[in-house]
């Protein structure tokens, strides 16, 4: 199969005065074009060090991640065709809504009529054209996290990472923001890689589920899930009679 994302043998050491520390062990995964795929595991395994490999910011001290089919180069700085959502939005309070979505465009010195279109189709699809003059500070925090996706998806990412970006939101702002997110990356048809601590966020939105071990981190599992779609979003699938068997098993994964 061939995979628009892969990593091989992914190994990363850190150096610090007290020596060195493997962080990752011998990580291998593919991610097919238009799946969505979510790896969790406990607190300070290597979770966010793979997207960071992924996205080129870091290079890793073995193996190889490619792109496409192209090695990703470490640069310290985000890979052109991937695009990263982190645990905060970081809109600009100074910036309206629709000048934080062109922003990724004006950084890359793409802002042609065609690109601007683009934008601001995207912020009509999604609910958000009525507040492409206003500041942040006057939507909602899920208002906001949908821009912040816009702004990514308005530079055609191949790859969509997302680090946590949900967990500052409260309970029941989360479950909706999760519908959103993932039914407008679903509907887009992109590749996304999901970071999180939440086993029922994870095999709530994704096709499969990576489960780590503890650092070292290795590959324990990785489950095949697919309970949402384009037409059946998050909170449905919480529904579906396989939901509670998928929680339980990879929750027993990171127990033991």
């Amino acid at each position: 199969m061939g995979y628009v994302l892969e990593l091989k043998n992914i190994g990363m050491n850190f150096h610090d005065a007290q020596g060195e520390t493997i962080a990752v062990d011998d990580v291998s995964f593919g991610v097919s074009r238009g799946e969505f795929v979510s790896i969790v595991g406990p607190s300070g395994c290597g979770k966010s060090t793979l997207l960071s490999i992924i996205s080129g910011m870091v290079k890793p001290s073995r193996g190889e991640c490619t792109i496409g089919g192209t090695p990703v180069s470490a640069g310290g700085k985000t890979h052109s065709t991937v695009g990263y959502m982190l645990q905060s939005d970081h809109l600009f309070e100074w910036r309206t809504i629709m000048g934080n979505v062109r922003l990724g465009l004006e950084v890359r010195k793409d802002l042609t009529p065609a690109s601007l279109t683009a934008c601001e189709n995207l912020l009509s699809r999604y609910g958000l054209a009525e507040f492409r003059d206003h500041r942040p500070s006057q939507l909602s925090g899920g208002m906001r996290q949908r821009a912040a996706l816009i702004r990514t998806l308005a530079i055609d990412p191949a790859i969509l990472l997302l680090d946590e970006p949900f967990s500052a939101l409260d309970f029941q702002t989360r479950l909706h923001v999760t519908d959103d997110i993932s039914t407008i990356i679903r509907k887009e048809g992109r590749t996304a890689v999901l970071v999180t601590h939440d086993i029922s966020e994870a095999v709530s939105v994704s096709d499969r589920v990576i489960v780590l071990s503890k650092r070292p981190s290795r590959i324990l599992n990785i489950h095949s899930v697919g309970l949402s779609d384009a037409e059946t979003p998050p909170i449905k699938a919480r529904e579906h009679p396989s939901f509670r068997k998928h929680f339980n098993t990879i929750w027993k994964e990171l127990e033991g």
